[in-house]
């Protein structure tokens, strides 16, 4: 395949993937696929250590897969785009039928 007929794409989709490999990743995308959550809601949720929650969501952000927006002295995190929430659900999903 030539990058002319999509193998872009495909990279992109990979990298996407990767970045969505780890379980608390695809937790934070969850949480996150009900709404914006600041880093101490997630730690709440999450039940996990807020350092981290917070090196988890750095690599989600320079994936692009999530993005920050400050809301005072907090930031509160958000999916990029909705169809990663989609993807994730499908996935557990699916591994749930697996099970």
């Amino acid at each position: 395949m030539t990058e002319g007929n999509g193998y872009e794409s495909y990279e992109r989709a990979g990298e996407l993937l990767r970045a969505l490999a780890a379980p608390i990743r695809v937790a934070i995308v969850t949480e996150l696929g009900g709404g914006e959550r600041c880093v101490h809601e997630l730690v709440e949720s999450l039940r996990a250590p807020q350092p981290l929650v917070s090196q988890h969501l750095r690599v989600l952000r320079g994936a692009g897969v999530v993005r920050g927006n400050r809301r005072g002295r907090e930031i509160a995190y958000s999916l990029v785009d909705e169809h990663i929430a989609h993807i994730v659900a499908d996935a557990v999903s699916h591994a749930r039928e697996a099970s």
